[in-house]
């Protein structure tokens, strides 16, 4: 668990947490508002489901390079200024899709908006990390329980000004508007990391350089964890439909259950961490998707869609911590934003290619085949989770500058 001393001034830490509590719900919101405004922008410009798929795989694509990129920026300038500089121009880029007279402009707009979800995510993330280590205690897995939360409503909020006669177009629109001032309310009070902060800031972990085999199984559970989220995503109500039969106005319940168990352990996560540690923490995590997956198949033959929700129930409490952990664990290793940066691409990979591979296996085979996939890399996670923390923990070798600095202080 994070270690840092915390000799900043508490006031300054706890603006800064509630700005990044904001910054992450307005993520959240802005990324629920452009699903829930698809639907719109493809009836208006007469799209088909082809080349919006298109528009939607650019953005992962350009966001998965840009994160690249984030990382290296905000290894120079702070993950502050990094967003203080993209964050509210990025909800302004929304305006572009929302008034796109033809595909080849909603392509554009596509690919610029990639740019700068790749720059947020990494962004918050990162910040998240250097602000759990100011605090000396878990705080990461609140973030994303309420990036969850602010994606959930802006689904509801969409609906409900739809229903009133505003317009798709209007609606995004004020959208981009409203979240670009609240992105730039919420970034202001962050932190620069305790190692550039000149005015007595607490210190963080070391800079450490986290050897490329950890990187590696990092990115690997990383992107299983996404993987494990997609199959409900994208399969949860498919499933209940196509599988177990479910009733029209039951089946899309089967995702609803999972989504709501996701983000009440996101949001209650940090204490269960704070008190297992990491390693155990991932060790549970992954034990409960994998139970819950379980029951999930056994479904299909026994227990109907009744049994379908306690697996999902399960699968969701513990996917839930599954990536907050792989993000802490890169600060308590005193890793850096780019280290940050590649557990965020292993996120959007996951949630690329997790449809596809389960959809071509359910395509050959079944879907309840087809959800083997997320099942084993549950089981892998709780496996291979602790084991790779234990030796992130264990097998870190200090940057050159700060072993030399450690050197020169100690003598």
């Amino acid at each position: 668990m994070p270690t840092a001393t915390n000799t900043q001034d508490p006031l300054a830490l706890r603006r800064a947490r509630i700005g990044l509590h904001g910054a992450f719900a307005t993520s959240g919101f802005v990324m629920g508002a452009w699903a829930a405004s698809l639907p719109g922008i493809d009836a208006r410009l007469g799209l088909g489901e082809a080349k919006l798929g298109t528009a939607l795989l650019l953005i992962q694509l350009v966001g998965l390079g840009s994160m690249v990129l984030a990382g290296r920026i905000a290894d120079r300038v702070t993950s502050r200024r990094l967003l203080l500089w993209t964050a509210p121009a990025t909800q302004l880029v929304l305006i572009a899709p929302a008034l796109a007279p033809n595909y080849t402009t909603l392509l554009a707009s596509a690919a610029l908006y990639g740019v700068g979800v790749g720059f947020i995510e990494v962004g918050i993330n990162a910040h998240s990390v250097e602000l759990e280590q100011r605090y000396g205690r878990p705080i990461i897995s609140a973030f994303h329980g309420l990036w969850s939360l602010g994606s959930a409503l802006a689904g509801a909020a969409t609906a409900v000004a739809l229903g009133i006669g505003a317009g798709g177009q209007t609606v995004l629109i004020a959208v981009a508007l409203i979240s670009a001032v609240a992105m730039a309310a919420f970034t202001r009070p962050l932190l620069p990391p305790p190692g550039r902060d000149h005015s007595g800031g607490g210190s963080g972990a070391p800079v450490r350089r986290i050897g490329a085999l950890l990187l590696a199984a990092l990115f690997v559970l990383g992107l299983g964890g996404h993987l494990i989220e997609s199959g409900a995503i994208d399969w949860a109500n498919l499933h209940a439909a196509n599988v177990l039969e479910a009733e029209d106005a039951l089946a899309p319940l089967s995702y609803t259950v999972f989504a709501v168990a996701m983000t009440v352990f996101r949001l209650f996560g940090d204490p269960i961490r704070a008190k297992l540690g990491p390693g155990p923490t991932l060790l549970w995590a992954g034990t409960l998707a994998t139970a819950g997956y379980v029951l999930v198949l056994l479904s299909a033959t026994t227990g109907g869609l009744p049994l379908a929700w306690a697996g999902w129930l399960l699968a969701g409490s513990g996917i839930a911590i599954i990536v907050p952990v792989l993000f802490s664990a890169i600060g308590q290793a005193g890793g850096t934003p780019s280290n940050v940066a590649l557990i965020s691409m292993s996120g959007s990979t996951g949630l690329l290619i997790g449809p596809a591979a389960i959809g071509y296996i359910a395509e050959a085979t079944s879907i309840t085949t087809g959800l083997l996939v997320p099942t084993v890399l549950a089981a892998f996670a709780a496996f291979a989770g602790p084991l790779t923390l234990r030796r992130l923990f264990n097998d870190r070798a200090p940057e050159p500058n700060a072993a030399k600095e450690a050197a020169s202080t100690s003598a």
